[in-house]
């Protein structure tokens, strides 16, 4: 089995609200020297059997067709490590 990860985040050109207010409630609450803050999404997708090329293929049209808009996100696909696996 294998766990893939998905990550989402909006395009940098793409106006990110929740990323804006956080980034201005983050000196309120005491916290100085974050000069940015952009909001996302991540999806961790565990697959049986073995993770071959064509199956990341398949994750990554996924990726592209279910899990982001790609008018106004990009996406990153990964292979997670399970724990206990020899690094």
């Amino acid at each position: 089995m294998a766990r893939v990860v998905v990550d989402v985040m909006l395009k940098p050109e793409i106006l990110d609200p929740q990323g804006k207010a956080v980034h201005g409630a983050l000196p309120r609450l005491g916290f100085e020297g974050v000069t940015g803050v952009r909001q996302g999404k991540r999806f961790e997708l565990e697959l049986d059997g073995e993770l071959t090329s064509a199956r990341l293929a398949e994750v990554h049209e996924i990726a592209e067709k279910l899990l982001s808009n790609p008018v106004i996100e990009d996406f990153e696909v990964h292979v997670e490590e399970h724990e206990g696996s020899p690094a």
